[in-house]
């Protein structure tokens, strides 16, 4: 029975994949947003922010580094081990399914919607713009794989 608990489709491994890509991308980037909130020393101007309502990178450095970066600490814990957190649970509004999948889907969504305000807000592009849209998408996506959702699939 344990051995058959901790089986997981490809489907499942290609997730926690994604999640640590966004996870370990999104710290070192979001702290010495917090660090240094000039953006100088991610080499992004100060002024590339003048359209948007925040003065300087400190706001987003803490979104990044704590929701985009932090938080997927939580859910790969969670697509790892399964834990019953109540707290993980009074969040998760799709209940037939363990919290982690869905808060792997609000991952996706949260990166998705990050990369849209960035866009609006500064009206300049970058690939990086693309590539973090796709990984946000791609994270959607296979969290909703049938593969995926059946390893998450919670009994009632």
């Amino acid at each position: 029975m344990e051995a058959e608990k901790m089986k997981k489709s490809i489907s499942t491994f290609l997730l926690i994949f994604l999640v640590c890509f966004q996870m370990i991308s999104a710290i070192p980037s979001g702290l010495m947003m917090i660090l240094d909130p000039s953006g100088a020393t991610l080499g992004v101007p100060l002024n590339m922010l003048e359209p948007s309502p925040f003065s300087d990178f400190l706001i987003p450095g803490l979104f990044l580094f704590s929701i985009l970066g932090i938080f997927p600490i939580l859910i790969v814990y969670g697509l790892l081990k399964k834990p019953n957190f109540k707290f993980a649970n009074r969040l998760n509004l799709l209940k037939d399914h363990h919290w982690s999948w869905t808060f792997s889907y609000y991952l996706g969504l949260l990166l998705v919607l990050w990369i849209n305000m960035q866009l609006f807000f500064i009206k300049s592009w970058d690939i990086l713009h693309f590539v973090y849209s796709m990984l946000g998408v791609l994270i959607i996506v296979v969290t909703h794989l049938p593969s995926t959702k059946k390893d998450y699939r919670v009994a009632p």
